[in-house]
């Protein structure tokens, strides 16, 4: 199984070390991933630690806890189970036009119509100026997410 694209039910979004993205604390705008080396919690949806959002290196910190029993957090999460979650950010400008023109995606796009016209309709893309991506990899099959209980 690749980690390349999965969804997240949990946060409803693209998830993997193909999809860019942007560090989801507030105001930051590093660019990332959201591959597991940059997900709260270091494991698929968080895994036991985290909330499962994706943040760069300056906003991750190891959790409290035994060796073998941490991971690399969000300061929200470090704070504990009482912290309210950050706001995840929306998906980059680069990964909507390769999800709207990209042909690896026709078929999502035929079996999600009420998807598809809300990505277009968002106000960053409310353009209609998409354009054919470059990069023609094949997404990998797409992930469903364990269920999770929220915190």
């Amino acid at each position: 199984m690749s980690w390349a694209i999965g969804f997240d039910s949990n946060w409803n979004r693209d998830i993997g070390y193909g999809v860019p993205a942007t560090c989801d604390h507030p105001g930051c705008g590093k660019a990332i991933d959201r591959g597991l080396s940059y997900v709260c919690g270091g494991g698929p949806y968080g895994g036991e630690h985290g909330c499962g959002l994706f943040f760069c290196g300056d906003h991750l910190a190891p959790s409290d806890g035994e060796p073998g029993d941490w991971a690399f957090v969000c300061e929200r999460c470090r704070a504990g189970e009482d912290a309210e979650w950050f706001e995840p950010t929306p998906d980059t400008p680069e990964w909507v036009n390769h999800k709207l023109t990209d042909e690896s995606w026709a078929q999502w796009r035929a079996e999600n119509p009420e998807a598809t016209e809300t990505m277009r309709a968002t106000p960053a893309n409310a353009s209609g100026d998409f354009r054919p991506c470059g990069n023609e990899t094949q997404p990998a099959a797409r992930q469903q997410s364990p269920e999770k209980e929220p915190r």
